[in-house]
């Protein structure tokens, strides 16, 4: 097994690597002068199996380029399976057609990655189920349920006293698999979106007075509809208000919405690589995914099942 990293997260590939006590392969993944990517693996990879980790966060488009890259000179140096390991899958909201004449890019990745001669895909939290169908490849889809709840048992004194809300209705089976797993009650926002990007609370479905709310969700991005849910959630006499997010986007002015917002903390995994700005933010918190992400490389590796880390 060879484990080799991109530029998007090196820091949770290196505490991947770490839980596996297995080094990282030596590689180069840099830029020409035009800025185009080159990759180069300083290892023989013949017949290995191959685990990229790769996120294909904020810079979108140049992070996929360089797993792209990095899986065709694989392919080319005659690894015998790779395995594209991507914490935090990008272009994922683009599921399906939205209005007349839009593409659905999350599919379009997909052929991208399988195109380029990956064998195999590893994920975390995709915003949509179905866009693990979109592969042709077996295709692995973990969740950060278990993290993120292990981390809620150990903030709060009783976890069942708490209420978990989902900020909106499509949501709602996510949230419920967290309070069904906490023992805790169900909450709802239903809101709508005037414009892309923008979100309007419409009510609150349950009874938050009184209760500590933990809004649950797969992406925070500009951080507005998360702020915009914890004010109702406040007007509506909830005692305070958490977040636990899988994936910190944060794009834009999302770190001073959530700094100045009324959310007691945020706590999201480092599926992403997050700049100084939002290491340094007080209210929110990072819990690792490397433990569940290497777990399910070891299995993959060592032909186990890896559905039993979803327990």
């Amino acid at each position: 097994m060879k484990l080799l990293s991109g530029n998007s997260n090196r820091t949770l590939a290196r505490a991947i690597a770490d839980h596996l006590d297995a080094p990282l392969t030596k590689a180069q993944v840099k830029r020409f002068a035009d800025n185009e990517v080159f990759a180069l693996i300083e290892e023989n990879v013949r017949g290995e199996d191959v685990f990229v980790i790769q996120s294909t966060s904020y810079p979108a488009n140049d992070n996929l380029m360089e797993l792209l890259i990095i899986i065709d000179a694989l392919v080319r140096a005659s690894a015998r399976r790779i395995t594209a390991v991507m914490p935090y899958f990008g272009y994922a909201r683009q599921d399906r057609k939205t209005d007349g004449r839009t593409p659905i890019s999350a599919k379009l990745v997909a052929n991208l990655i399988t195109r380029a001669g990956a064998d195999r895909v590893l994920t975390m939290d995709l915003h949509a189920g179905q866009i693990q169908g979109f592969f042709d490849i077996p295709t692995d889809a973990l969740v950060a349920t278990p993290i993120l709840a292990k981390d809620i048992k150990e903030r709060f004194e009783k976890a069942n006293e708490v209420m978990i809300v989902s900020p909106d209705v499509g949501g709602v089976v996510r949230a419920r698999a967290l309070a069904k797993r906490l023992d805790a009650d169900l909450a709802i926002v239903d809101k709508r979106r005037p414009r892309a990007g923008e979100s309007e609370v419409m009510n609150i479905i349950g009874d938050v007075e009184g209760r500590r709310c933990i809004l649950f969700d797969d992406i925070v991005d500009s951080g507005g509809t998360l702020v915009n849910a914890a004010k109702a959630l406040i007007d509506r006499g909830a005692a305070e208000v958490s977040a636990y997010i899988s994936h910190g986007v944060l794009s834009g002015a999302a770190v001073q919405r959530v700094q100045d917002g009324p959310l007691k903390h945020l706590v999201i995994t480092d599926s992403i690589e997050q700049p100084d700005e939002v290491l340094k933010c007080g209210k929110i918190v990072r819990v690792s995914a490397a433990p569940l992400i290497g777990n399910a490389i070891r299995r993959i590796a060592n032909e186990e099942s890896v559905s039993t880390l979803f327990d």
